[in-house]
């Protein structure tokens, strides 16, 4: 683990430059914070729940829950921000009475209680990161700041954390995993009270029903195709520690591991400007969809570190391009008058609904088939690819 600062030293040329502005600055902490918890939490969680008694289908349906439990509270919670404004004394709301929540963990050890933990903390703690990606994607399409270099930070978050987490397994047990996420929420408490709170953008005009996201085809495509290549990420998110630890990898080579990934993501992002210029935002979510097959189809038959070193890299492509194509796709194409529900709606169903789907199958099919789970993840992204396409396709 200690080679871990040289690489993220030598992924370019120079490190990433930190945002200029102060509103950028204030996003960097926040996103620094709530990425300390799932720099924990993704890797990790699935140890602590094992720790707890609970078995692989256990599992899979308390990790789903988290999913779950957005497809209901991100709309009501975008719904609300968007007639009613008070987005910073939400986000304050939400954040403290997630801690309280996972506060709780401690002393809950059966499935029904360990799942309304989940269901409650995880869907509380969701709703901030919609909130905080529309501020971000409002200051970058007025120009006071850039998306990839003030999100990165999370993901430098993600890094450090996941590599102590790591430690922290090695050396005191799954029990030190609950206690860096409350860390990573207390923080994230203080975070939020400093975020900037621009003015929500413009919504001349006759306001426009939720509804009439749905009259969008170009809109649906890209939230399918967003949604399945995401829903394929569930049997390594889920699993993949398990696995990897089966075969006889520490808790410090599977940090390590999930770091790999978030590096390559982290230069995705410090050059995200360009790229997405040169790119384009649905060609970014296409790609992201194809890379997953290649990625999946390895990572089902690949167990020796070195060997999936260089899988892991695709992590900027099947989570970093498609995150960062939805994006500057729902700034670029949907009316402003929709785009905290946008927002909203990608996060519940992208990152609630279908992985929390795949997640009910992803335990089952791991406990039956081990590593050879992740070629179900393949086949979803091959799914994900053909919707990619006729979305790329389809006109504006």
């Amino acid at each position: 683990m200690r080679a871990l600062p040289l690489a993220v030293l030598h992924m370019t040329s120079r490190p990433p430059v930190p945002p200029r502005s102060s509103e950028g600055l204030r996003l960097g902490f926040l996103y620094a914070a709530l990425f300390s918890v799932i720099g924990v939490q993704m890797p990790f969680w699935p140890l602590w729940l094992k720790d707890r008694g609970m078995q692989p289908v256990e599992i899979g349906i308390l990790l789903g829950a988290i999913y779950w439990a957005k497809v209901v509270t991100n709309p009501l919670i975008a719904q609300f921000v968007d007639s009613r404004g008070h987005r910073r004394m939400v986000m304050i709301a939400l954040a403290s009475a997630s801690m309280l929540l996972y506060a709780l963990y401690p002393f809950a050890y059966s499935f029904p209680a360990l799942l309304c933990l989940g269901v409650l903390a995880g869907s509380l703690l969701a709703g901030l990161m919609p909130l905080t990606e529309t501020i971000t994607m409002t200051l970058t399409t007025q120009g006071r700041l850039d998306y990839g270099r003030t999100r990165l930070w999370g993901s430098l978050s993600f890094i450090a954390l996941s590599a102590l987490a790591g430690q922290a397994v090695d050396h005191w047990a799954a029990s030190g995993i609950l206690w860096l996420i409350l860390l990573g929420v207390a923080a994230t408490v203080v975070t939020v009270v400093r975020a900037p709170d621009p003015p929500l953008i413009s919504r001349s005009g006759p306001k426009l029903p939720f509804r009439a996201l749905f009259r969008n085809r170009r809109y649906l495509l890209f939230l399918g195709t967003a949604a399945i290549t995401q829903a394929s990420h569930c049997v390594y998110y889920g699993f993949a520690t398990l696995y990897w630890q089966s075969q006889g990898l520490d808790g410090g080579t599977i940090g390590l591991l999930w770091s790999i990934g978030v590096v390559a993501e982290i230069a995705l992002f410090a050059f995200s400007g360009r790229i997405v210029q040169k790119v384009g935002a649905d060609k970014l979510v296409l790609f992201g969809a194809v890379t997953g097959i290649v990625r999946w189809a390895a990572l089902a038959f690949i167990t020796s570190p070195l060997g999936l070193a260089p899988f892991q890299t695709l992590h900027a492509a099947t989570f970093g391009a498609t995150h960062l194509g939805a994006m500057h796709t729902i700034a670029r194409d949907v009316d402003p008058r929709l785009q905290v529900r946008a927002q909203a709606l990608y996060s519940s169903v992208a990152m609630g609904l279908i992985p929390g789907i795949a997640l009910l199958a992803a335990g089952p099919a791991y406990q039956a088939f081990g590593g050879l789970a992740f070629l179900g993840a393949m086949v979803l992204s091959i799914l994900a690819s053909l919707c990619g396409y006729a979305f790329v396709r389809s006109p504006r």
